[in-house]
């Protein structure tokens, strides 16, 4: 069965300055890789829609929503957070980013695709219920999670969240819905400076000292998110794929290599294969070195078409 790629030009157009690190060069590399490796043609290319209110508010509050959409600008910049701008294509790029992962959950569920990556920016996984930050404008993966839920009436799902940095957003959606697990490595101390002490049986944080390299990575999956997802048995498996772990990345201080974002992708294709029929959502959070970026997504999204 196939895997669908999802992603909207508007996405490029979405940007927040000169200089900032989340540009729009991360999108266009992401897209050369998977065309110069010869993937992009083996996958069912579908344009991201935009989410709708609806699916928006399952996760985010009404103030929240309703200052995003304010907050675009007819020129210039609008600032969110001190990190978290918006252009004049800022709205646009952040409600397909969460639409792709809503028609990408659509597209899996109901078999049209056995898998699928969201090729889209803004990320998502920093912004709360109640506000963008990080980068992050709305929370693309839990709107996702919800929309599985609420629509396709999922009892149990999974967010596994390999960005460098803790998916506090994701964490603060779900919480207390114990439908949902979380399993989340980041780097800590680091930005946002949580997710150390945050956790509960279903939110499963795992972190992680500056300079850890791939076996301490690899051992910390296998120790701490294995068996709590042996337990869950998601019916369907989201992930926050960011690439800023890797060694080459310059925001950050964990030593990943290539290989160990393809592991990590076979490993958990191996835990949809035994609970949830295969079925696997991700998109694209961070990552800041684009010739990295692009390496570490062809090998992700090699594991998910395997």
């Amino acid at each position: 069965m196939a895997t669908a790629l999802l992603t909207h030009p508007d996405c490029v157009l979405h940007e927040m300055g000169a200089g900032h690190p989340e540009s729009p060069q991360r999108l266009k590399a992401v897209l050369a890789a998977l065309e110069a490796s010869g993937l992009a043609s083996k996958l069912v290319a579908r344009e991201a829609p935009e989410a709708t209110r609806e699916a928006i508010e399952r996760v985010h509050g009404h103030d929240h929503v309703e200052l995003v959409f304010a907050s675009s600008p007819s020129q210039g910049y609008a600032y969110l957070d001190p990190d978290t701008s918006m252009n004049g294509k800022s709205l646009s790029a952040a409600l397909r980013a969460a639409g792709a992962v809503v028609a990408a959950t659509d597209m899996v569920m109901s078999g049209e695709a056995r898998r699928a990556f969201c090729a889209v920016r803004p990320p998502g996984h920093h912004a709360t219920r109640t506000r963008p930050m990080g980068f992050c404008i709305f929370n693309n993966v839990a709107i996702g999670a919800a929309h599985a839920m609420a629509f396709h009436g999922l009892e149990r799902v999974a967010v596994l969240d390999f960005d460098v940095h803790h998916g506090n957003g994701t964490e603060d959606a779900f919480h207390d819905d114990p439908r949902v697990m979380l399993c989340s490595t980041f780097q800590h101390p680091y930005y946002p400076y949580s997710g150390a002490d945050s956790g509960n049986e279903h939110i499963v944080n795992v972190p992680l000292p500056a300079m850890t390299d791939g076996r301490g990575f690899r051992a910390a999956v296998e120790r701490h998110w294995t068996p709590a997802l042996e337990a869950h048995r998601p019916q369907l498996v989201f992930v926050s794929a960011g690439f800023d772990a890797h060694r080459e990345d310059p925001l950050a201080h964990v030593q990943l290599g290539d290989e160990d974002y393809r592991w990590v992708t076979e490993w958990l294709v191996d835990v949809a294969e035994r609970h949830a029929q295969g079925r696997v959502v991700s998109t694209l959070e961070g990552g800041y070195n684009t010739t990295a970026l692009g390496r570490c997504v062809v090998e992700h999204v090699r594991a998910l078409a395997a």
